[in-house]
């Protein structure tokens, strides 16, 4: 017996051995189904892991410091456009109606303390670190600058239109110009922080 268990232990190092009768076994006959099984699991497993890595959950507009003012105002601003001329102009008992164009820089966040995007430079700075995807870094920068950019010319163009009937050569058609401006800059504001909004998957 120790005979036979030294040469099967010689033989062992090539990979197979001899039983009596001519029978040749192999020394490890499971090793290579048992690793090919364990690499398919192991590639499922890390498959499962990316999908689970990419399917990131949406954040609860509370957990992030500010993110629900993001949302209101974002959900303002949108009201605000679909609403354009209810929200911008104000009738009196006898009919008479006039633009309010100063209505705009409300909904802008630059009327009141109280208003979901006063001061929100603030909140966007911040809520930077609440970027799940790494790759999202850039376009979040690039949709806040452009919301900064378009609430200021909104509001300008918004300021403007109220003294356009007062100023020299000025009149309702020059509210009217300048309002329409504003318009313009408000639906790009509104579109950039609907970006900032998704990259964040505020809800």
């Amino acid at each position: 017996m120790r005979t036979l268990g030294a040469a099967i232990c010689m033989v062992a190092a090539a990979g197979a051995f001899v039983l009596p009768g001519g029978m040749r076994m192999s020394a490890q006959p499971r090793k290579a189904a048992v690793t090919r099984r364990d690499a398919i699991l192991a590639g499922g497993l890390a498959i499962a892991g990316a999908v689970s890595t990419a399917a990131a959950p949406a954040h609860a507009a509370s957990t992030i410091p500010g993110g629900d003012r993001l949302l209101n105002g974002y959900k303002q601003l949108t009201y605000l456009l679909d609403n354009w001329d209810k929200e911008t102009t104000s009738c009196d008992a006898n009919g008479k109606c006039d633009r309010k164009p100063d209505n705009v820089r409300r909904y802008l966040g630059l009327r009141s303390t109280t208003d979901p995007l006063f001061q929100i430079e603030r909140v966007l700075d911040k809520a930077q670190a609440y970027i799940d995807d790494p790759d999202d870094s850039d376009k979040y920068i690039e949709a806040a600058e452009t919301f900064q950019s378009t609430q200021s010319m909104a509001n300008s163009m918004a300021f403007t239109s109220s003294f356009g009937e007062y100023n020299p050569g000025g009149g309702k058609d020059q509210v009217d110009k300048y309002l329409e401006e504003s318009r313009k800059q408000v639906v790009l504001c509104q579109q950039a922080l609907g970006d900032i909004v998704q990259i964040l998957k505020l809800q």
